[in-house]
């Protein structure tokens, strides 16, 4: 997946003329910050990584479509953590040069969902992360953040909370309907077709498919709206081996986006 996802990003990189810069300039347009937090009842800590960019920079989501670089979050070097989720707020869809990224613009704040692995002790959160930043140019970025996360106590930050507050809406909360996937194969793969039963669901203007295996590269969807009420996805697969693969339609997630808007479907039954 890894080496699809960078094939790709150089492919785009290259048909949009976008020049090599030095990693200085990146570190320039781009900052990081972990966001502490508090402590939750439960035991889990939520957190925040707020990234800053240079006024009109702008970055990856995590799907970032195909001439996009997805971020990668090495947090090897935090102590008494025991595992990170990613809340990941709605994004932008971004055309330029007639390819379509999934960005954030200027500043977004990622809630961190942060269990400790010894349970009332501090958190030392610390993460590598590399990521691509662009304005007319795309950059690769690596930046480091790291920050102490107290073992009790702590504030409700109005930013992290705003955050959450911006997530895509899930199947339930967004009245989402039956959702089927019907499987072609094809000389390399398979095309896969989501059909999704949701009220206004022509008012959805891209889509997002993850297949759920990182060996599975799943192309830009085709989006069509063949009822008010009714919108399809169809996206081919491929196995970065070039062999063939068992889609789990359980694992697949497919993200509907509108006008700052979004819907997160995890699974479908087969069509």
């Amino acid at each position: 997946m890894r080496l699809r996802s960078l094939l790709l990003s150089l492919g785009a990189l290259s048909a949009a003329a976008l020049a090599p810069a030095a990693p200085a300039r990146a570190l320039d347009v781009v900052k990081g910050e972990i966001l502490p937090g508090w402590r939750r009842a439960d035991g889990t800590h939520l957190a925040g990584l707020r990234l800053t960019l240079d006024p009109g920079w702008k970055t990856y989501w995590r799907a970032p479509g195909d001439a996009g670089i997805p971020p990668d979050f090495d947090w090897s070097g935090s102590g008494n953590l025991g595992g990170v989720e990613i809340a990941w707020p709605v994004p932008e869809v971004f055309d330029q040069n007639g390819m379509r990224t999934i960005v954030y613009s200027d500043e977004v704040v990622l809630p961190l969902r942060v269990d400790p692995r010894r349970a009332g002790e501090a958190v030392a959160l610390s993460a590598e992360i590399s990521l691509g930043v662009c304005e007319d140019i795309c950059i690769p970025a690596e930046i480091a953040v790291e920050g102490t996360l107290p073992a009790t106590g702590g504030t409700p930050d109005p930013a992290i909370a705003a955050a959450l507050a911006a997530r895509p809406l899930d199947a339930e909360d967004a009245d989402v309907g039956a959702v089927t996937c019907t499987v072609t194969p094809t000389e390399r793969g398979v095309t896969l077709s989501a059909t999704v039963a949701l009220p206004r669901a022509d008012a959805r203007t891209a889509a997002v498919i993850e297949p759920g295996d990182p060996e599975i590269w799943a192309s830009e969807p085709d989006l069509a709206h063949p009822a008010p009420d009714r919108v399809v996805a169809t996206s081919d697969l491929e196995h970065v081996g070039g062999g063939a693969f068992a889609l789990d339609r359980s694992a697949v997630r497919i993200t509907l986006l509108g006008a700052g808007t979004a819907v997160d479907i995890r699974g479908c039954a087969g069509g």
